[in-house]
């Protein structure tokens, strides 16, 4: 790469925050629903959105550019298929992941500097306690945090889960019950129990009823700092652990291993790291740990790193593949 594609490339990134923020202020808006049934003129948009006309005019034509957005005649835009995922009742929408970017972890990134030379997250800084605290503290932001988590999709590793013979599964710390609905689902005589914290799991029931699946399931409200509900065969932690410090994984392992049974699993699904970074390849892995390391105190770890998590929480691995481990109480 020659020095002016490379100065090109390097100042395309520096940038970058600055569409995603533009992107972030237009869904804070409302445009992309606005936006449903085709373009619309910008005077129409800031009309109804309650937006400068002017200043919401220049930041489309300036995302059209970018080729986020349509402009099929003067002052006119609309959405492209990529752009159609900003609205809020498409499936697969990433609505509300673009509010929580844009308002704390924005936020939180601005002060890396802070973690940078205190070791602790940014987020703390900003909002003057940690992550969880703050999302109890404001019930919206943390409707938005549980909804965004509850919209991604289960981890593609899920598939290679065999939970044919089990009776009972529980899902810890399973957000708004994404993943327990497809297990459920995938499996018709399996049983589910979800834990989470309150808001969580009010978010979980109403999904699970919606699915039809109230009467095979429940969800209980709790830490897993506390104590998991018992009577599992089967217990899945799914991107739980890299919240946490390595101290506090090990301690909800434990959790998990009082109560499993001998014939039991534990089933933890995460985005393992490479063991070394490949100079010819290109991953975006380590940049969820970026995200960890501003907001949280939990980080993303090798397979190895998790297989010692495990190993000192009580537990022997029985199977491994691409970001999951099963284990059973050694």
């Amino acid at each position: 790469m020659n020095e002016a594609l490379a100065r090109r490339k390097l100042l395309g990134i520096l940038s970058g925050s600055w569409v995603a923020q533009g992107v972030y202020a237009l869904v804070r808006l409302g445009v992309p629903d606005l936006m449903a049934d085709g373009p619309v003129h910008v005077g129409d948009l800031a009309h109804r959105c309650g937006a400068d006309p002017r200043a919401l005019g220049r930041l489309l034509r300036a995302l059209a550019l970018t080729g986020l957005f349509t402009r099929p005649a003067p002052d006119t835009y609309g959405l492209t298929p990529t752009t159609e995922l900003l609205r809020a009742d498409v499936p697969g929408s990433v609505r509300l992941n673009a509010l929580m970017q844009g308002d704390e972890v924005f936020r939180s990134f601005a002060e890396i500097m802070h973690t940078l030379r205190t070791g602790r997250p940014a987020f703390e800084a900003v909002y003057g306690r940690p992550f969880y605290d703050y999302l109890g503290d404001n019930p919206e932001a943390a409707a938005v945090f549980n909804e965004s988590m509850g919209d991604q999709r289960p981890p593609d590793a899920l598939a290679g889960c065999d939970l044919s013979a089990a009776r009972i599964v529980v899902d810890v710390g399973g957000g708004n019950g994404s993943l327990l609905v497809e297990l459920l689902e995938r499996y018709p005589d399996l049983q589910g129990v979800l834990l989470e914290l309150p808001d969580a799991a009010a978010a979980a029931r109403a999904k699970l009823a919606e699915a039809g699946l109230a009467g095979r399931s429940a969800c209980v409200e709790g830490s897993f700092f506390d104590g998991v509900p018992d009577g599992g065969d089967v217990y899945t932690l799914a991107r739980v652990l890299h919240n946490w410090n390595d101290d506090n994984a090990v301690a909800i392992l434990r959790r998990v291993h009082a109560v499993l049974p001998p014939h039991g699993r534990v089933i933890v699904l995460e985005e393992f790291l490479p063991e070394e970074a490949d100079p010819a390849g290109r991953s975006a892995a380590g940049l969820v740990d970026l995200l960890m390391l501003v907001t949280l105190e939990g980080r993303d770890r090798t397979e190895h790193e998790y297989r010692e998590l495990l190993g000192k929480a009580g537990f022997e691995i029985v199977a491994a593949r691409p970001g999951v481990l099963e284990a059973r109480v050694a």
